[in-house]
């Protein structure tokens, strides 16, 4: 059953009090501060702090939610998490009166949504992209390499990853410039520089690190949830005819910098916790340092929308869900640290483009048009082989409780025309 709040809640709403997700917002008046999500409003917890709500041994006698980002909070661990979230359901609860029955105490700790202005929850030090997906993987390799040798032989060994840009990850709502660069056709003997004509979305999810790691000091597969605060939704937008030529042999570069957007809300583990479920057994078993009898994925419906310019309304291109993930988060975090690496708090790792077995659930315009050679056609009998100047992708998420949602709300942004070339 439904927890109940005295707060009003949409049945489809993505905030009800089982979720509780966390974000930095700017009110009309004041800085940015930590605050979470309830509904169609957001609970100032800078407010509460002030008040004494979070003096437990837990904090460490912290202010950490008057910040501008949530990192100081990140580093605090999972107690001060956990703390957070029990203190926070107990005041929403209906039966509870403290902000129920004060109305000047809710004017001053409650914000409407549509009032505020969303930023980044992190200051992000660190990106990194995983290619987590065996059928976004698959599919490609077939692109380059045919069914034969889709997979490299190092896939299903290993969580392939790349470092990717962190000053250009960016808040959902803010628009995305075309880039450009070099690129060589097939036939010409030198490359050309210009706009991309072949930009991308990727839907995918990424996860913020709370606590980090000494540097030398590997992360057990088995306390990597330690170091796991909570999963956002992504765009790690792509040009792929930039990236066509110069991925070989480091990976991309300019075809992943110019933008990576993510979603404001990051929806903590223990939020999603009802919707966990084992990792399927992989095949071939992998190596002793990325095995754990527990772990697992999570049951996350998603969703990638398109809406061009002459478009009354957004229309579904792809249905996937986070299970497709052929490697876990755990995996990713034990692979990333096993050599050493120290991780920090706020960084973000993402899961890659997250795709399945269906020509629906496809998590990028590269696969869902096979590269162009099957324009996808849209309701208003527009067509796309890549996205256009105008053209807004919004992915969103959630997962299915019994009479709720544990949702993400959103990651939108719309595509601008490139700059003067220099």
């Amino acid at each position: 059953m439904a927890v109940r709040s005295f707060i009003d809640i949409s049945p489809d709403s993505h905030f009800p009090l089982e979720n509780l997700p966390f974000g930095v917002f700017e009110p009309k008046q004041g800085k940015p501060r930590v605050g979470v999500a309830i509904g169609d409003l957001i609970i100032d917890l800078s407010v509460l702090e002030e008040i004494g709500h979070f003096r437990s041994p837990e904090f460490e006698n912290q202010n950490v939610f008057s910040k501008q980002s949530l990192n100081s909070f990140l580093a605090l661990g999972r107690p001060a998490w956990r703390k957070t979230r029990e203190i926070l359901q107990h005041l929403l609860a209906a039966e509870t009166p403290t902000l129920r029955d004060d109305a000047r105490l809710r004017e001053e700790v409650f914000h409407a949504q549509k009032d505020v202005v969303m930023k980044l929850p992190a200051c992000i030090g660190n990106y990194t992209d995983f290619y987590s997906s065996y059928h976004h993987a698959h599919n490609v390799g077939t692109m380059l390499r045919g069914p034969e040798n889709a997979l490299m032989p190092n896939w299903k060994w290993l969580p392939v990853a790349y470092h990717g840009r962190a000053s250009s990850v960016v808040i959902s709502g803010t628009d995305v410039r075309r880039p450009q660069g070099q690129t060589k056709a097939p036939d010409a003997t030198a490359p050309t520089f210009g706009q991309t004509k072949s930009l991308d979305y990727e839907l995918e999810m990424a996860f913020l690190i709370g606590p980090g790691n000494s540097l030398g000091g590997p992360v057990p597969i088995d306390r990597a949830t330690d170091h796991i605060f909570g999963l956002v939704l992504m765009n790690d937008w792509s040009a792929r005819d930039i990236q066509a030529w110069e991925y070989q042999p480091l990976g991309p570069f300019l075809a992943k910098n110019f933008a990576t957007s993510i979603s404001p809300w990051v929806v903590t583990l223990e939020a999603l916790e009802p919707f966990r479920k084992p990792l399927p057994q992989q095949n071939p078993e992998p190596l002793r340092y990325l095995r754990w009898k527990d772990d697992f994925t999570f049951d996350i419906h998603l969703e990638a929308s398109l809406q061009t310019s002459s478009m009354n309304a957004p229309h579904v291109i792809t249905r996937t869900n986070f299970q497709n993930l052929y490697w876990s988060i755990a995996q990713q975090l034990a692979h990333h640290t096993v050599s050493g690496c120290n991780l920090e708090p706020g960084d973000l790792l993402a899961s890659g483009t997250i795709s399945g077995p269906a020509e629906e659930s496809r998590g990028c315009m590269l696969e869902l048009t096979w590269r162009g050679a099957n324009p996808l056609k849209l309701p208003n009998d527009e067509t796309r082989k890549w996205l256009e100047d105008g053209d807004s992708l919004t992915i969103t998420g959630w997962c299915g409780g019994d009479g709720y949602r544990v949702g993400f709300g959103e990651v939108t942004g719309r595509v601008l025309p490139a700059a003067s070339s220099p």
